[in-house]
């Protein structure tokens, strides 16, 4: 009744067609965005076919004899058709874990998609993992601004905002990404964190060439030097500030609260969600309270991203 395929190129149409279309896809799942990094990954990524529709699809990647819902990515799982019942799913799981047994893989492990990026409800898969005996390995925190909910940005931080709005600070959408990374990023990552960001900024221009509408760039100026940045991903219902950083003399103007409060009252009306990533670090064992607290005085709650592993039987 049902068959898998794992990619290849032939699909690519296909694929990015379902993707665009399904009930909980988003433009990471696109194999222009996945494919940024191939050489980093070796792909497995599978079709699933109710005779000749493709009702289904998992990005994915595979190291030794375990597959993951892609780690290039921060999420995946079962992409799904529009309007699929919870019975189908589960028949679809029980045919991948056929087709992963079959191939001699031990282990699946999938990064759930946050439920703020679900075009239509799409919980089936978290159900039906725990169903299988499935171990959730790892929950962080994600944060975000809801929309439906009236804003609630601390008094203290729009009092701030009016005081360096008056000094001349500007934000400019220019997308701008080299001289934020070569300037404000990279430079502040290695001196507060030692670490570096996860796109060059080769891979963001390439990125951004590929999805000029979703992957943008915010700048913070003070005259005419920035001070700031905040890349954006936008997915249409929720917009993700991927990447933020500012300068030391950017700090002394709380640059960086500055573009926050801008964008998310610029998106108020055009997205459902504002996504400021997780607070969490040690695999989710512990959480940056300062970051917490940064956030949700921005207006931000609280939204789970679990993590499950697995085990092919």
């Amino acid at each position: 009744m049902y068959r898998i395929e794992k990619y290849n190129a032939s699909y690519y149409n296909q694929w990015n067609e379902f993707i665009m279309n399904s009930k909980n896809g988003t433009f990471l799942f696109n194999r222009d965005f996945m494919e940024y990094h191939k050489d980093r990954f070796t792909d497995f990524s599978l079709l699933f076919f109710e005779g000749s529709k493709l009702i289904a699809l998992l990005p994915a990647n595979i190291t030794g004899n375990e597959v993951h819902s892609h780690q290039g990515l921060t999420y995946g799982g079962l992409i799904l058709k529009k309007s699929i019942g919870a019975e189908k799913v589960e028949a679809l799981l029980n045919e991948l874990l056929l087709y992963l047994k079959s191939n001699n893989i031990k282990l699946l492990k999938i990064k759930d998609i946050i439920s703020i990026y679900h075009k239509e409800p799409s919980f089936e898969l978290a159900y039906l993992l725990f169903k299988n005996g499935a171990d959730m390995y790892r929950r962080d925190m994600n944060l975000a601004v809801n929309y439906s909910l009236p804003l609630a940005i601390s008094k203290s931080k729009l009092k701030h905002f009016r005081k360096v709005s008056a000094l001349g600070l500007e934000m400019k959408k220019d997308n701008d990404f080299e001289t934020f990374w070569d300037d404000v990023l990279i430079p502040r990552l290695e001196e507060k964190h030692n670490v570096k960001p996860v796109h060059t900024k080769e891979e963001i221009r390439l990125l951004h060439s590929h999805f000029p509408e979703n992957i943008v760039q915010y700048n913070a100026y003070i005259d005419d030097k920035i001070v700031a940045g905040i890349t954006l991903f936008n997915f249409g219902n929720v917009v993700k500030s991927q990447y933020g950083a500012t300068t030391e003399a950017g700090e002394k103007y709380r640059a960086l609260d500055f573009l926050f409060i801008n964008l998310i009252r610029e998106f108020e009306g055009n997205a459902d969600f504002f996504d400021m990533g997780n607070v969490n670090e040690q695999e989710g064992k512990v959480y940056n309270k300062g970051l917490l607290k940064q956030k949700e005085e921005l207006g931000c709650s609280v939204y789970p991203h679990e993590y499950y592993a697995l085990t092919i039987h």
